[in-house]
């Protein structure tokens, strides 16, 4: 059971829609104890980082996550804010994040006056794979995905990074460490590109028994 986290932050019915067409058994919940027990969990997102981390902790899901991915070592996927949420805090509020990921999620500098280059980041662009990874498994040749942001993840540790993608300043469009991914892009907007990454998601190992230690990062 693949468990989209409830937290009332993300586009959760585009999300849940992708998954299954991807094949995936996907289920909606709020609840940490589905949330603890969940073979693979995707946390959506849309909206301010602060308000994200505020209702997570409100909804005892922080604990819950922490347990499925890090004891459990269930594979998470978090999405543009779910993604960021992953980080140890953002120039966009004061709450610290999860600080699952050696990163901070900072502003784009490219909306100098004069620039053609405009901020949020919206719409389609490409993305550079910067290694191997399962989850990029038969992606279609020239991956493009659809973007909505102001701010992404900057990671101090250069093997965390996924996937590249350039607006005014080359970022991270995905990231990896251990069983957590997080995507800049929206997948489930994103047509045949974003299909392809569900399926590899989705067929992404089911999670052992044995306990994992937190991230170094932590």
């Amino acid at each position: 059971m693949i468990v989209v986290v409830d937290y009332g932050m993300g586009n959760v019915a585009s999300v849940l829609n992708m998954g299954r067409k991807a094949g995936g058994d996907m289920r909606l919940s709020g609840d940490p104890a589905v949330v603890a027990a969940a073979d693979k969990l995707i946390l959506p997102g849309v909206g301010a980082f602060d308000r994200g981390m505020e209702n997570l902790h409100r909804l005892g899901l922080v604990e819950a996550m922490n347990q499925a991915v890090f004891e459990r070592k269930a594979p998470m996927l978090g999405v543009c804010l779910g993604a960021q949420l992953f980080t140890r805090g953002s120039e966009e509020g004061r709450s610290p994040g999860l600080g699952w990921i050696d990163a901070d999620t900072i502003r784009f500098r490219c909306d100098c006056a004069g620039s053609a280059l405009k901020v949020p980041h919206m719409g389609w662009n490409h993305v550079e794979p910067a290694k191997d990874d399962a989850m990029l498994n038969g992606l279609p040749e020239d991956p493009r995905f659809y973007f909505v942001h102001s701010f992404h993840l900057a990671c101090n540790d250069p093997s965390d990074v996924l996937l590249w993608a350039t607006h005014g300043v080359r970022f991270p469009a995905g990231i990896r460490r251990g069983n957590i991914w997080g995507m800049q892009f929206h997948p489930e907007k994103s047509h045949r590109f974003g299909l392809a990454l569900m399926r590899n998601f989705v067929s992404l190992p089911l999670p052992c028994s044995s306990p994992a230690p937190f991230p170094a990062c932590c």
